[in-house]
């Protein structure tokens, strides 16, 4: 099943951004280090294309330093885009954050012309840890839920350098169905939208091809690589006590206990997607996409034609046989 989840104040969100980036001089967007591709908004992509962009990998302590070197080229090889890797919460890697946008706006600088910067991102990605960060206090809030932060808020970093902290946002439909999932399993889709144990299963799923020892050294169990996920979990359930009356294993609490462990890093560095795969992804999700929009507007067209809104289409009446067009032709 798609994971899907855009509340009423992301909408709102889009509708500021849409105004805020008139005056704004470069855009952060903030992405998670496990999933750099999946945490990257198209939505946000679309609003803020035609300002200079610096890409902020975060959370780099919890994922693949392999993968993550993966994404910093990809993403440093894009035109018109920048990008680096730090753990939001140590502050000295983030000051290179200012030098950075100094770089993209060269000519923005000093009380005449203030550096105007937009970051923003998925819910729970680091934004509000990363202002804090920079700040030296607490100015903005932080927590481990996807929706922290609900209204836009001006943070001045220095005398000519402000900040605007937006709230999390997606997209309003996520057509990577992986990227559903993984946004999930990071923490960045509130709970409520999302079923625990399916998300756990996907996770084992690349978990068990990708990092099979982490998840033997964690849960104490052997053979992961050959596992099925459904047998992985239930492994997973028992070893960590999550039984019900009977010796059945909760499969929803055990669902639990790995995304708990991956969000909190008791797994290991792990990344849950490459460039690579990520774009076979991409390309399937829009063929897919495009394939449901034509069948979408072919129902659309139908319901027209039913309630008499537009005329039915004319149809070229082809000849039956030789003899037919010869006929229409001589008539």
């Amino acid at each position: 099943m798609a994971i899907q989840w855009f509340p009423g104040h992301m909408h709102l969100t889009r509708k500021a951004i849409e105004e805020r980036i008139k005056d704004i001089d470069v855009v952060i967007e903030m992405l998670d280090a496990r999933l750099p591709g999946s945490s990257a908004n198209p939505m946000l992509a679309e609003l803020t294309r035609q300002k200079p962009a610096l890409k902020v990998i975060n959370k780099q302590d919890l994922a693949d330093p392999v993968c993550t070197a993966m994404w910093l080229a990809h993403y440093n090889a894009t035109p018109g885009v920048q990008a680096l890797a730090l753990d939001a919460s140590v502050a000295a890697p983030v000051r290179a954050l200012v030098a950075a946008c100094h770089a993209l706006a060269p000519q923005r600088g000093g009380m005449a012309k203030p550096m105007r910067v937009l970051i923003c991102g998925i819910p729970n990605v680091g934004k509000s840890t990363l202002i804090n960060t920079l700040k030296g206090k607490r100015a903005a809030k932080t927590g481990d839920e996807a929706g922290v932060t609900k209204l836009e808020q001006r943070i001045t970093i220095a005398d000519d350098f402000y900040l605007y902290d937006t709230p999390g946002v997606l997209w309003p439909r996520i057509i990577v169905a992986k990227s559903g999932y993984n946004l999930a399993a990071s923490g960045a889709i509130g709970r409520n939208a999302f079923n625990e144990e399916e998300v756990a299963l996907e996770l084992l799923d690349y978990l068990r091809q990708r990092y099979a020892g982490a998840l033997e050294a964690r849960y104490k169990i052997t053979g992961v690589a050959d596992s099925t996920d459904e047998a992985l979990l239930d492994a997973i359930g028992r070893k960590r006590g999550a039984l019900q009356s009977g010796g059945k294993v909760n499969l929803n609490k055990a669902a639990e206990i790995v995304i708990h462990d991956f969000r909190q890093g008791s797994l290991g560095r792990i990344s849950l997607e490459q460039p690579q795969e990520f774009a076979q992804w991409l390309a399937i999700g829009q063929k897919l996409d495009a394939e449901r929009q034509i069948k979408k507007d072919a129902i659309e067209q139908a319901r027209l034609i039913r309630l008499k809104k537009i005329p039915r289409p004319q149809l070229e009446r082809e000849p039956r046989n030789r003899d037919d067009a010869d006929d229409e032709v001589s008539d």
